[in-house]
């Protein structure tokens, strides 16, 4: 029997209401990953399902899964 050993990972992730009132979903330190989702519930779930799909993709192609740097979001107000 596989000894099943799962590793958790955790990323930032970005939800940001679209033209369409759906959510699109990106992962800063998954370049490309992008998915989208109805509602803020949904957009999570795809999420989920979409960085589960890509790093399972890396793995398969002996590639390095990206660990997230740091970062942090702030919001800018500038005059103009």
């Amino acid at each position: 029997m596989k000894n099943l050993k799962h590793k958790v990972y955790q990323y930032t992730t970005i939800f940001e209401l679209n033209e369409t009132g759906s959510y699109t979903v990106t992962v800063p330190a998954l370049p490309g990953l992008v998915t989208e989702g109805g509602d803020l519930e949904r957009a999570q779930v795809m999420a989920r399902d979409a960085i589960r799909c890509y790093i399972e993709g890396l793995k398969k192609a002996k590639e390095k899964v990206p660990q997230e740097k740091e970062m942090a979001q702030l919001r800018l107000t500038v005059e103009v």
